[in-house]
């Protein structure tokens, strides 16, 4: 087993981005086992230096193939705090417990065929915004859903 120095120990902050359309379509990924669960891009922060924006962006191409620009991205300003669950724990230095998520979205003109990082998921769909409420498995997706949700209806009135 490698030692805190010899692995590479993840900072606690992250970003949550909500991928969608026009037409009321999300994308959702589902995760490789052993965990198998549905979600919007995800993605920890990598080094220091790497800003929320920064972040956003690479994970965004990394786990879709989706190129974006910092003006094509909302930034919410909006950050979600949890509790890092008891397995993922010796991920982090010793003592974290909690991580920082911040929001962000993109609204594409349609759907677009996305290529997938074998090792992070196995599947994606591009389903209604609301279904997507049942499928998510954190309450900060769900959120996140729900607050894109609102502001498109406020949009389009």
């Amino acid at each position: 087993m490698k030692s805190d120095s010899e692995r590479k120990l993840r900072r606690p902050e992250s970003v949550l981005v909500v991928v969608y359309t026009s037409d009321d379509k999300t994308l959702l990924l589902k995760r490789s086992p052993p965990h198998s669960f549905w979600q919007s891009v995800t993605g920890s922060m990598m080094w220091e230096g790497e800003s929320k924006i920064q972040t956003a962006i690479r994970e965004l191409r990394e786990e879709t193939g989706v190129v974006a620009i910092p003006s094509e991205l909302r930034d919410w300003n909006r950050t979600f705090k949890f509790t890092i669950p008891p397995i993922y724990r010796q991920r982090y230095e010793v003592g974290v417990q909690l991580n920082r998520e911040h929001l962000f979205s993109i609204l594409l003109p349609e759907i677009k065929p996305i290529v997938l990082q074998q090792n992070e998921h196995i599947e994606y769909r591009w389903i209604g915004l609301r279904d997507a409420l049942d499928m998510v498995w954190s309450w900060s997706n769900r959120e996140a859903l729900e607050m894109v949700m609102s502001a498109k209806n406020r949009d389009e009135e």
